[in-house]
């Protein structure tokens, strides 16, 4: 079936039905227009998502970079893309991937921008657990001192070996004192045939 083949209804059903959520600014920047989907999402009435009203439901975190985005990409008819947290239906925020791009009438004049939306939280959840992970095995790796199993020096960040006082002295608060345990008592008495 050609464009031009398919009814305004057609149309209407695949974008209200598509699954993902859509949205469409105007030339003036503010949005003139939202599908079931997105409405859905937030659980609010077109009323209050238009305009400006759509931004009530970003996370003020968020907020100013993602408007700092749109408006940008707004003022140089440039497509852009971002993530940021909106707050769906059930008052959880989840994290958003939303890309944009004006759109023109088939005579070229700029019109606005349609935009679309996908839910990442599971993605971004993801991500940091694993970013987690590896700076949890880093810092585990940061913790292993390389020592040297006969003499028992310790090689510091810069690949010298120094003795075990040499480095905590360095490396920590700690002082020493020395003593013998009873094990090299009994070793260093029999060296010396005491």
């Amino acid at each position: 079936m050609k464009k031009s083949q398919l009814s305004i209804i057609e149309y209407n059903t695949i974008v209200e039905q598509a699954p993902i959520m859509i949205w469409r600014s105007n030339t003036t920047g503010e949005c003139d227009y939202f599908n079931e989907r997105w409405l859905e999402f937030t659980g609010r009435d077109i009323a209050k998502e238009l305009g400006n009203g759509w931004a009530e439901g970003v996370h003020a975190d968020d907020l100013e970079r993602c408007l700092a985005i749109y408006l940008s990409s707004f003022r140089q008819r440039v497509s852009f893309e971002m993530e940021y947290r909106l707050m769906r239906h059930d008052g959880v925020y989840r994290w958003i991937f939303d890309r944009g791009a004006p759109f023109y009438s088939p005579e070229g004049t700029f019109l606005g921008y349609i935009g679309s939306c996908i839910d990442v939280t599971d993605r971004i959840e993801a991500q940091e657990a694993l970013k987690k992970y590896h700076e949890s095995e880093i810092e585990a790796l940061r913790d292993i001192l390389p020592i040297c199993a006969y003499c028992k020096n310790i090689r510091d960040d810069e690949g010298f070996w120094r003795s075990v006082e040499q480095y905590f002295s360095t490396h920590s608060k700690k002082d020493f004192s020395h003593s013998i345990c009873p094990a090299c008592y009994e070793k260093v008495k029999s060296e010396f045939g005491k």
